[in-house]
């Protein structure tokens, strides 16, 4: 931490530098704004008390260009970002900037180390990390948050008890694409030993890409009439414990949860 990290710049009020949009100086993701995600993200550091116009005074570095999406096939994929890092003047070899990342890699492996680019001494705020390539006490393993999240919550919510466990006929429900192979392949396609109808339902489709006929195992045919058969069944009983964790949450600011995180984690290696 210490030979990639500046402690020197914390020393004072925890503050954090976002590159400015539109900057002459080359310091926008080529002439296109963010994606509403990471527009969200970049708000919610601009209007808080811990944001800086001045460079100087940052701790930490938050670049505009978005990095949240790095698979190529994706229309929020920011193509050349190494040669946009080279023109920043306070790149650095990424030293005390810090990096967002949900989605890396492209079909079929999603390989989690693609991103595209070389992070440098960049930390990565990053979802979905396995322990290989997770560095403790540097990286920030957040959470998958989906683009249409609200940036601010409402009104706070009802629930008054938190009761383990909770009393509910459905221990577990998903439902959703079982990638035949590449990454978290393996994991999926054991999610049929779990399925019971009682209070397990786990249905998996094969259906992904277009290539996926091909690519389709044995269980396929079976797995996917079982998906069409209990899919709204699945999805009926996954929005009600959506309603209930929303309940919980609600008026909480996940993008600030963030950022609180991030101070955390400087201050505490500092």
């Amino acid at each position: 931490m210490e030979t990639c990290f500046d402690f020197s710049r914390c020393r004072g009020e925890f503050k954090v530098y976002v590159y400015p949009l539109g900057d002459d100086g080359g310091e926008v993701s080529g002439g296109r704004p963010p994606s509403p995600a990471y527009q969200k993200v970049l708000d919610v550091i601009l209007e808080s008390r811990y944001y800086t116009p001045d460079p100087d005074r940052a701790c930490l570095f938050v670049l505009s260009i978005d990095t949240l999406d790095r698979d190529n096939l994706s229309g929020d994929y920011v193509r050349n970002v190494p040669s946009r890092l080279q023109r920043l003047r306070l790149w650095n070899n990424g030293r005390n900037h810090v990096l967002f990342n949900l989605y890396s890699g492209t079909w079929p492996d999603y390989a989690e180390d693609d991103l595209g680019f070389d992070t440098g001494e960049a930390i990565l705020a990053k979802a979905s990390m396995s322990v290989s390539t997770f560095r403790p006490g540097f990286d920030i393993s957040i959470p998958l948050f989906h683009r249409n999240h609200p940036e601010r919550g409402g009104e706070p919510g009802a629930v008054i008890t938190n009761n383990f466990p909770a009393s509910k006929k459905y221990l577990l429900a998903f439902k959703g694409k079982r990638y035949v192979h590449g990454i978290g392949s393996e994991t999926r396609n054991s999610l049929y030993h779990l399925h019971n109808e009682r209070d397990i339902v786990l249905v998996t489709t094969c259906k992904h890409g277009k290539s996926w006929k091909d690519l389709k195992d044995e269980r396929c045919d079976d797995d996917n009439t079982e998906f069409d058969r209990l899919g709204h069944f699945v999805f009926w009983v996954l929005l009600r414990l959506i309603l209930v964790q929303f309940n919980i949450l609600l008026g909480e600011n996940i993008f600030k949860i963030l950022l609180v995180q991030l101070s955390l984690t400087a201050y505490l290696q500092y």
